[in-house]
């Protein structure tokens, strides 16, 4: 039953962090080299991983996307998709697609005059899924070496830990005022009762031996 118990935790925690690292802002720092716009035929499961319809993107499951191609400082490229996500999941309301796209081609430089900005996104890249990250804000930074602090996901994650302890106090207020007085209350009806069998078949024996 222990074994049962530790495997359902690292299941919910496993679950929890990998929806909470898709769905948080990160950072890269690269340099972009291309944008283009391409036709996706978007269907089945792999749909959770697309914008939704009315969310500033087209209503069929084919439809036009635009992309964004970078490299990062160690050479390895990355490919951003630029969608909207307004006012659905995840909540970064984004309505700016064509500003961010102008903003991206503007960016684009050569690898022997290099431009980097940092990227913020969220989403995974998967080339066995053909998911890509969704780019949300571009903002040109000195150089390959700049770092960030990642003020947004610290607040989010102190809040929803905060959040996760309150409701475990309150569960644990719950079951000390209301439920173990419960089980105690059942328990004693219980043993009550035991005794009074226990009690009735004395009676009967004694009876008997009479």
């Amino acid at each position: 039953m222990r074994y049962v118990k530790w495997t359902l935790i690292a299941l919910i925690v496993l679950i929890v962090g990998g929806f909470a690292h898709y769905t948080l802002p990160q950072h890269d720092i690269v340099r972009i080299v291309n944008t283009y716009e391409e036709r996706q035929d978007i269907s089945g499961w792999t749909t959770i991983f697309w914008q939704e319809a009315g969310n500033g993107t087209a209503t069929e499951q084919s439809r036009d996307v635009q992309f964004i191609q970078a490299v990062r400082p160690n050479g390895k490229a990355v490919v951003y998709r630029n969608e909207d996500t307004g006012w659905g999941w995840p909540p970064y309301f984004k309505f700016d697609t064509a500003n961010l796209y102008t903003e991206a081609a503007d960016a684009i430089s050569t690898k022997a005059a290099p431009e980097w900005v940092s990227v913020t996104h969220y989403g995974w890249r998967s080339r066995l899924l053909s998911s890509f990250p969704n780019a949300t804000a571009i903002k040109p930074v000195a150089g390959p070496d700049v770092t960030f602090i990642p003020w947004a996901n610290i607040i989010i994650l102190t809040v929803l830990f905060l959040f996760v302890v309150t409701l475990y106090r309150m569960w644990q207020q719950f079951r000390q005022r209301t439920i173990e007085p419960l089980v105690d209350d059942v328990e004693d009806v219980l043993e009550l009762a035991d005794e009074k069998k226990d009690s009735a078949v004395d009676k009967v024996k004694g009876w008997f031996g009479r």
